[in-house]
């Protein structure tokens, strides 16, 4: 069988899409590899780790660039070390004299610069008083992306095994997969490796590299079209992202495979996980958000509805993690919400589905503040439908056709993300539905599920696409019952109907060029939680699970 090396940049400990693509791989029969990098971006070790059938190898980022980067950009900073070596030689004596005549010169030519660079600095730094700057500091940035990034990515290349294909997920591994398959060529075969980009999300469109300077976004664009040119196919999560990256970089073959959990059926008597934890009366309707706490996800128009007319009785759950738990909190501790607003926290994805089910509807009111989000197609919208909940979504191309346009449609209700009174009249017009009409439109969702969205359809074409490219590869055995999931989100159920729709581009698209141009999952990632180990270089923080297009 053939064998296939991923490029994630991230610590792929809970990228669900990733894990779930690698698993179902490798019960097809390939043999997978996932090139990743470890949690701890200052680590200096090689981590390995055996999971599912498929290895991952941690492999660190590239540190040296750090320090002289630092010095260079801020190079006060140097005046200590400098010191320090300066009189430690010179007390060593005889021996140490020479060194310490030799730092003179290097401590002048530091003290120069220091005198050139500070009012710089300083002047920029009181122009930009109590403005934050589009996309953060733009030097920083390139900086983290040309020797972070595309550094690890060729680190990450030149220690990756043999390989028939390499697949980069988003454009920060693609450098990765790429790099790869120059390197050497299909084993035992002579042939170049096939590479498969991995589109998340559009990258360009994301978080704070949608706000960088148009010019150093064109800049990545056409990197980003060099490189899908260099690709055999592209897989993305919608048919929004694949039209709109196919305008831009005519991919020789596009591939939709949606961020949809495996089929799970919920028991007989529905859970009430969500009361019981929020100490919710039994009779108040729920409306459930969860996923990742962050920015212009909707929480706070959430939040407000619950003061419309007619909502007094409902009762909001936040279910999650993120940068904004702590405001989030705060929030709703607010006495207009009567303490009808809970802030619960995140459990492991294989213990998710039940607390889904548990309640009324579920509410994801996304804001347009990116083109990732105004095509994405959440996760919490296919695991509300797993679960058979119902869902207010915003009124955005991609969920409106998946709520309101499948066949068992609808599935809930659409609103204006951005207006509190719109979210409000969607969950009444899912929760004041007669017990009747509210079982059926449960029934409804829960086989939309069943029957399209599930991840094992949506895999099907991930490994008919990989027969395609290699010649080999079992769609029966990827969809086959893999047993409880485990932590991770990871497993199957049973064998359903598989539909393999494929997007081939015109004979010229090879040759094309593409015209450059979720939410944080566009920028430059370092790590949860973790810091450079230069103050001035900060990590920015890994896509949650939900972040971007696909989130």
């Amino acid at each position: 069988m053939s064998r296939i090396v991923m490029f994630v940049f991230n610590d792929c400990t809970t990228d669900a899409r990733v894990l779930r693509e690698a698993a179902s791989l490798t019960r097809a029969g390939h043999t997978v590899t996932i090139m990743a990098r470890p949690r701890d971006v200052a680590s200096t070790k090689v981590e390995r780790e055996r999971r599912d059938g498929f290895e991952i190898v941690r492999i660190p980022l590239p540190q040296g660039w750090k320090r002289w980067y630092v010095l260079a950009r801020y190079p006060w900073r140097a005046r200590g070390w400098i010191r320090f070596r300066f009189m430690y030689d010179a007390k060593r004596g005889p021996k140490g004299w020479a060194e310490a005549v030799a730092i003179t010169p290097v401590a002048a030519a530091w003290t120069a610069w220091m005198l050139v660079r500070a009012p710089f600095y300083l002047g920029f730094r009181a122009l930009r008083r109590g403005r934050a700057q589009p996309g953060g500091d733009t030097l920083d940035w390139l900086t983290r992306w040309r020797y972070s990034i595309v550094g690890w990515a060729r680190a990450a290349a030149v220690a990756a095994p043999d390989a028939d294909a390499y697949h980069g997920h988003d454009l920060s591994g693609l450098p990765g997969a790429i790099h790869a398959a120059k390197l050497r060529g299909r084993s035992g075969a002579g042939m170049r490796p096939a590479v498969v980009y991995d589109s998340h999300e559009i990258y360009l469109e994301s978080g704070r590299i949608a706000k960088l300077p148009a010019r150093i976004r064109r800049v990545l664009g056409r990197q980003e079209a060099a490189w899908v040119r260099e690709a055999d196919a592209l897989v993305t999560v919608n048919e929004s992202l694949a039209e709109d990256l196919g305008r831009r970089y005519r991919p020789r073959r596009t591939v939709v495979v949606r961020n949809c959990p495996a089929r799970w059926d919920p028991p007989a008597s529905r859970p009430d996980l969500l009361r019981e934890a929020a100490g919710i009366p039994a009779d108040a309707p729920v409306a459930l958000y969860h996923g990742g706490f962050s920015a212009h996800r909707g929480m706070e128009e959430i939040l407000e509805a619950l003061l419309e007319p007619g909502m007094e009785r409902v009762h909001a759950v936040f279910l999650g993690y993120g940068s904004e738990r702590a405001s989030l909190v705060r929030r709703a501790a607010d006495p207009r919400y009567g303490g009808r607003a809970h802030v619960l926290d995140a459990v492991p994805p294989h213990e998710l589905p039940p607390w889904v089910a548990s309640a009324d509807v579920g509410v994801m009111p996304i804001q347009r503040s990116t083109l990732n989000h105004y095509l994405s197609t959440p996760n919490k919208l296919f695991e509300s439908l797993a679960a058979g909940v119902p869902v207010v979504v915003s009124d955005f191309p991609e969920m409106r056709r998946i709520v309101l346009r499948d066949p068992d449609a609808p599935l809930g209700a659409a609103c204006d993300p951005a207006d509190p009174a719109s979210v409000a009249r969607a969950i009444r017009e899912v929760l004041e539905r007669p017990p009747d009409e509210m079982a059926d439109l449960r029934a409804r969702c829960l086989r939309a599920a069943h029957e399209r969205y599930n991840w094992e359809t949506e895999v099907s074409r991930l490994v008919t696409l990989y027969r395609d490219l290699l010649g080999d590869g079992s769609v029966e055995a990827a969809v086959a019952p893999a047993g409880p999931i485990p932590a991770g989100g990871l497993g199957g159920a049973v064998e359903g109907d598989v539909s393999v729709p494929m997007t081939p581009a015109p004979k010229t698209a090879a040759a094309a060029t593409g015209d450059a141009a979720d939410d944080g999952a566009g920028d430059p990632p370092g790590s949860d939680g973790g810091t450079w180990s230069a103050r001035a270089v900060p990590a920015a923080a890994d896509p949650p699970p939900e972040a971007g297009a696909g989130e």
